[in-house]
């Protein structure tokens, strides 16, 4: 194995690039005496997706704008935060989150999942979160897009 400080220019940066992304989907977690380093799944599928929406134990936030919405639709049971008032949501307090967005804000320990048409915008939102202290978000990195396709699938199959 080639050591990363031993590359030169555009393969030292490759080599950093790939060990920083490799890094980005673990979590510490705290022992007695050792900090261990998890793989935390944080992408959901679209059959995970409906399992939880069926569970009903979780917050699935879309944040399309909310002329996306109206225009095309969304995933039954979502609430919409578009992405530019993510971080500003999630950092309310109870009574001002309820009264803009007609649900009870969700705590550090909840679920949450996040939309949007195709993955982009939801992995930001994803990122909000979980530097923002929520541990237990995910998104749904099929979107909007990859939700009708299943959808109208089932229905033309009569499931």
């Amino acid at each position: 194995m080639v050591l990363p400080w031993l590359l030169l220019g555009t393969a030292r940066k490759a080599v950093l690039r790939s060990v920083e992304a490799a890094l980005c989907g673990l979590q510490s977690i705290k022992g007695n005496h050792h900090n261990f380093y998890t793989a935390i799944s944080k992408d959901v599928t679209y059959k995970e997706l409906k399992n939880l929406l069926n569970s009903k134990n979780i917050m699935l936030i879309d944040v399309r704008e909310a002329w996306e919405i109206l225009e095309y639709g969304k995933i039954p049971g979502s609430i919409n935060i578009p992405l530019d008032e993510v971080g500003e949501a999630l950092q309310m307090n109870p009574r001002d989150f309820k009264e803009k967005y007609n649900e009870v804000k969700p705590s550090k320990s909840d679920n949450l999942v996040f939309s949007c048409l195709a993955g982009v915008r939801s992995k930001k939102a994803l990122d909000t979160a979980v530097s923002l202290g929520f541990h237990s978000a995910q998104h749904y990195a099929g979107g909007w897009k990859e939700w009708v396709t299943y959808e109208f699938s089932e229905k033309k199959q009569g499931n």
